[in-house]
């Protein structure tokens, strides 16, 4: 199952700036190991003085955007088990900005969030590699749109992408 299997229809148009972010070819499963690589890389990288940066007082700080990527992780995943389970009951959306503060995010160490994204990570791929392939087509519906099981899982790929540009382009 690669992202050129997903038809439009398996998500709002809105997923498609993270979709988009995603190479055609990439499977599931290869594809949330790959990531995982590249964003515990990318963010080890970043010098110890940049983590608690913003670029513009209201924005997230770097360690901020990592627990983001990692609670999104969370969220979509628990998305992507209801709907591959085929539960049918709809999902309410999420104000991402209120999840920041109470994730204490910047008390924390960069290994402390590597280690979360990490078992985060480990969660979803094992979660994903259980689910079969007819069940990853299961479509529900999620912040009042329709939303395939694999289309969850895809999102997050380019979602972590999304973010990783953002802070090489206004935080680096």
């Amino acid at each position: 199952m690669t992202v050129q299997d997903l038809q439009q229809a398996e998500y709002n148009e809105y997923y498609s700036r993270y979709i988009n972010k995603v190479s055609k070819d990439t499977s599931l499963i290869k594809g949330f190991e790959d990531d995982r690589k590249m964003v515990v890389d990318f963010f080890s990288s970043v010098p110890e003085n940049k983590l608690e940066y913003r670029y513009q007082p209201e924005k997230w700080t770097i360690k901020e955007l990592l627990q983001h990527i990692i609670d999104t992780e969370r969220i979509f995943i628990y998305r992507f088990l209801r709907i591959s389970r085929n539960d049918k009951t709809a999902l309410a959306g999420f104000d991402q900005d209120i999840y920041i503060d109470p994730s204490m995010a910047n008390n924390k160490s960069l290994e402390e969030l590597i280690n979360e994204f990490n078992s985060t990570r480990s969660y979803s791929i094992n979660l994903i590699e259980s689910i079969s392939d007819k069940n990853l087509k299961n479509i529900g519906t999620a912040s009042d749109s329709t939303i395939s099981a694999r289309a969850c899982a895809f999102i997050l790929l380019g979602h972590s992408v999304w973010h990783i540009e953002v802070i090489k382009e206004r935080y680096l």
